[in-house]
């Protein structure tokens, strides 16, 4: 699923917010997870799952190509995982 698909599905859902609301809304949860990740926050939504951010220390990796050693540096990578009802619905649990 798209951005502009899950737009549709809730403002087809909901016949009295306008599309453009709908899309403002959906916009400003996304700007705010991203937000807050980006300050080093925990954004949990309950029974879907939790982003957060994890850091990975600098280290030495080797160019693919030529098998040349490269230097990797440090850096803040999202990571998200999955809440208990989440997985068991993946998993044919209800």
């Amino acid at each position: 699923m798209i951005r502009s698909e899950l737009i549709q599905i809730i403002a087809d859902d909901n016949p009295h917010l306008f599309q453009r609301d709908v899309e403002r809304i959906v916009n400003t949860v996304f700007e705010e997870i991203t937000e807050a990740m980006a300050k080093g926050e925990r954004v949990e939504l309950r029974g879907f799952g939790a982003f957060s951010v994890k850091q990975r220390d600098a280290r030495l990796g080797r160019n693919p190509r030529t098998g040349a050693a490269v230097s990797v540096a440090s850096k803040r990578v999202p990571f998200f995982k999955t809440g208990k009802l989440l997985r068991d619905r993946l998993n044919g649990k209800s």
